[in-house]
């Protein structure tokens, strides 16, 4: 076959190769975007940016720092207030102060009276706190509000707050509960949440079982006290070892 055949032959096949290699990046490029997609819808989804509540612990009877996650405004309103509904079975609430907001306690009477874990009786509790900034929040843009109350002694239980934030322009009533055994993932505006799990052995309101001196001090807090002595007496007894090796070494010499 003469060289012109043989490059005439090949033509086609190098342009199918070309079309091929274009088709599959193409379609490269088509699945790229689409994850793509997934993934910055799947972040800026609703799911993703509800207001929340992380506690530092869910033990029973602990104290626990909540921190309430504000990651959007109302539509594209800023946010100017936040007002978060305290559960009943919660009967001390401390909220963190922040720079940019102000807070404003609500409370409530409760009845009959309640005992705290020290055996004080309790007659009023912190129903609601309103964080209002004269700052808005702008959409887009996070915000963390914490409160430190004490948990519940009872494993279990299921806290629900409430929560209304309110913007500029509207308000969203972050209020909503499962109910019919619908899951909480299917909720357009849920209330923010958690459950309470065991007790953490050795707290202040849980020591260890049997353990009965888990809240007296330990036993070796004279411990530094006792090292000094050893100290002090290795001393003498070197400047006692070097007086005698001195010694020794003088009448050593004095002899004839």
């Amino acid at each position: 076959m003469r060289r012109n055949d043989i490059g005439s032959a090949l033509v086609p096949a190098v342009r199918h190769h070309r079309r091929s290699a274009r088709t599959l990046t193409w379609r490269v490029t088509r699945v790229s975007a689409a994850a793509l997609t997934v993934g910055v819808f799947g972040f800026a989804s609703p799911a993703a940016a509800h207001v929340s509540v992380t506690p530092s612990t869910t033990a029973a009877g602990a104290h626990a720092v909540l921190q309430f996650s504000i990651g959007h405004g109302c539509g594209d309103s800023p946010t100017t207030k936040v007002t978060i509904q305290i559960p009943a079975q919660i009967t001390a609430v401390t909220p963190t102060r922040t720079a940019l907001w102000t807070i404003a306690k609500q409370t409530a009477t409760v009845d009959p009276p309640a005992v705290d874990a020290h055996g004080n009786k309790i007659t009023q509790r912190v129903a609601s706190v309103t964080f209002t900034t004269q700052t808005p929040l702008p959409d887009g843009y996070r915000e963390v509000l914490e409160l430190t109350v004490q948990l519940p002694e009872a494993a279990g239980t299921a806290l629900v707050f409430p929560t209304i934030q309110t913007c500029e322009q509207g308000e969203s009533a972050w209020i909503e509960v499962p109910q019919d055994g619908r899951n909480v993932a299917e909720l357009e505006l849920p209330a923010p949440s958690f459950t309470t799990t065991a007790p953490t052995a050795g707290t202040a309101h849980h020591p260890a079982t049997g353990d009965a001196h888990a809240m007296q001090p330990p036993a070796t807090a004279a411990a530094p006290a006792t090292d000094r002595a050893l100290t002090l007496a290795a001393l003498a007894a070197g400047i006692l070892g070097s007086i005698l090796g001195g010694a020794a070494l003088v009448r050593q010499r004095r002899r004839p």
